[in-house]
């Protein structure tokens, strides 16, 4: 399946993002910066059978 593209703000500037993620991967956590800001988000998503049931995005205090 192709990889589906997911918008939401950062946690820190409320800056939109927008990034794609891979329904053949089960389920998954990790970290990215913003574009804009340059903070780390904490990502966690989750797929079953090609469909998005949980997307998460947390800031990391540092």
């Amino acid at each position: 399946m192709d990889q589906l593209e997911h918008a939401f703000a950062c946690p820190y500037c409320n800056a939109p993002i927008s990034m794609l993620l891979d329904p053949s991967v089960p389920a998954q956590t990790y970290v990215e910066d913003c574009e804009v800001c340059c903070n780390p988000i904490e990502v966690t998503y989750a797929f079953e059978e090609d469909d998005l049931v949980g997307f998460e995005v947390r800031s990391i205090e540092q």
